[in-house]
Order: C-alpha cells, then structure tokens, then sequence
C-alpha cells in the first residue's frame, strides 16, 4: 500500500455488508496490501465503530439488515464521523447503472462496486482516494485548512495550487483558477452574522460536493471562494464557474437573498504562460473585482490579456 501515513499507522477500511462472504472477499483483498478491516455486519454497529475509531475508508452494503446502506453514509457525513475527504464506496450485488451511481453521489459516496468485484480496480481506487485522504488530513494538522469550512486557507491553497501548477508545468498542461463571492445584499432583512456563517458553510459544502478531487478549494477573506484547477483552460474555467454557480444557488434557497459574483482565468499550456500561481489568482481576482462592478446580469468576468472582459 502506498500512502505516506501508513508508516504512522495503518490505513483502516471500514466494511458494512450483512454478508459475511463479502466481507471475508474484501479483507482478503485488502489485508495482504497492509489495511486494516474492520468488519460490521449492521448500520448500528458501524456507526458505533465509526464513533470509536479514525477511518479512512468505508465499503457499505447497499441493503443491510437495519436500514438502507445510503443512509448509512449520510449519517457518517452528517455527524462528523468521519471527514469530509473520506472515501465511501456503496456495494451493489449487480453492475451498476447511471441511476446507481448517482443514488451514491447523491448520499455522498464516492464510487459504486459492483458485482462481480474487480479487486485491481477497488485496490488502485483506494491508493488515489485514501492518499488525498490522508494528505487532507495531514493539511489539517498542519494548518492548512479553513476550520469553518473544512477548505484550504490561504496558506493551505497557496501551497496546493503550487503543486498543481508543478504539476501543470511537467505536463504542459492547462491550469486555471475560478473566484467566486456569494454576498449578502446591504439592504436585505433578516442578515445576521449567524446568516452569514450559514451561507459560507453552504457554499463550501456545495464546492466540496461539486469540484473535481484534484481541484484546490480555498477560502479567501469573508466569503470569497476560490478553485485552481487543472487540466483547466480558459474556456473551461467558465464553465467550471458556471457549474459552481448552479451548485452553489441549489444549496442555499433557504436562506436570505444573496448576490453571486465570480471571476475567473485560465491558460491552455502552464509551463509556457509566463505567469505563477500569484499571477493566475491575481488575474482571477482583477475579474472578480469587475464583476462586482457590473449589472447584476453581469455575474461573471473573465480576465483576457491585460484587460478584464464580459464572459
């Protein structure tokens, strides 16, 4: 197993399935490979489980004797036993369909497995999940991360965006970075600082839940949001916006009206763009900047050459 933790301590995988071949099928999968399986055959023991010990995986049943195997990953997600950037995998006894996958996301799993399992796939799955697992994890002990939120802060996303623009660099690839502010309106009744804390957690739950794994998610000031992306050029930086928008407004109609603003830049081939990091989130905040300037129509700019432009 390769994970930069595990010299710390093993990596534990939690098992859900009222199955007992299951079970004993993935830990003799996963033990050779050095995890640690604890295995729970009800909803109720596995949340007993998740309250005493630290996971960092969790395999459930998608039926188990007690209740559904979706709820069961939205009470783990729900209270807090386990983080943010854990992986959850719900086990189908069939291959599974669209509507499968997204039931799981829906409940906030990562993947489906389906039946028959593919052992090299869920393996290689793990390596990839368990590692940013961890590497969030180490984030927040060093503090890096946001406490409200659970994003990066400002030194936490200036640190990951360099390894994303390294990253960018050694593969010629595209590197962006969307800013996005959703702001409570001067005038509008019923804003408290409670209201405020409310929309922000909201709008980090609904970054987390729509931004790609490998995006850096950061928070900047009060409300002010931004993802580096890469694999991200300039027009997919817009769309990205455009989705997080979508996302964001989906996950806060019951809150008091609030404005969204965002700007965003991108380039096609990092290594050649003459710019760094700073410059590329610098960029992105000078068309934030305009935003906030323009119509409300107006929400999103672009920056474009030496000029910020209508997107």
């Amino acid at each position: 197993m390769h994970t930069k933790a595990a010299s710390a301590r093993r990596v534990v995988v939690l098992i859900a399935s009222m199955q007992e071949w299951t079970s004993r099928t993935l830990e003799s999968i996963l033990v050779p490979k050095g995890y640690a399986v604890i295995k729970t055959y009800t909803r109720a023991q596995a949340l007993q489980q998740a309250q005493t010990k630290p996971l960092d995986a969790v395999i459930i049943d998608e039926q188990l004797t007690d209740g559904d195997g979706h709820q069961l990953c939205q009470d783990l997600r729900a209270r807090a036993l386990i983080t943010p950037t854990t992986p959850v995998f719900i086990s189908l006894p069939r291959s599974p369909t669209r509507r499968d996958r997204l039931a799981a996301l829906n409940a906030r799993a990562w993947r489906c497995l389906g039946t028959p399992l593919d052992a090299e796939e869920l393996l290689a799955l793990l390596a990839v999940y368990v590692a940013a697992k961890l590497d969030a994890d180490q984030a927040r002990t060093d503090g890096l991360v946001d406490e409200m939120t659970g994003v990066y802060n400002v030194r936490g996303l200036t640190r990951r965006s360099q390894e994303l623009a390294a990253h960018a660099t050694r593969r010629n690839a595209a590197l962006a970075c969307v800013l996005i502010a959703p702001e409570h309106s001067p005038d509008e009744e019923g804003v408290t600082e409670a209201t405020q804390e409310a929309l922000v957690r909201r709008v980090a739950a609904a970054l987390k839940a729509t931004a790609r794994h490998s995006d850096a998610i950061g928070r900047l000031g009060r409300s002010a949001f931004a993802v580096v992306a890469v694999d991200t050029d300039a027009g997919q930086a817009r769309l990205l916006a455009e989705r997080l928008a979508a996302a964001i407004l989906a996950e806060a109609p019951a809150l008091p009206r609030f404005q969204l603003r965002a700007g965003c830049h991108g380039v096609s081939d990092f290594r050649t763009a003459s710019i760094d990091t700073a410059e590329l989130m610098l960029r992105a905040t000078a068309a934030l900047e305009k935003a906030r300037a323009q119509p409300r129509g107006d929400w999103l700019q672009r920056f474009d050459g030496d000029a910020v432009s209508l997107t």
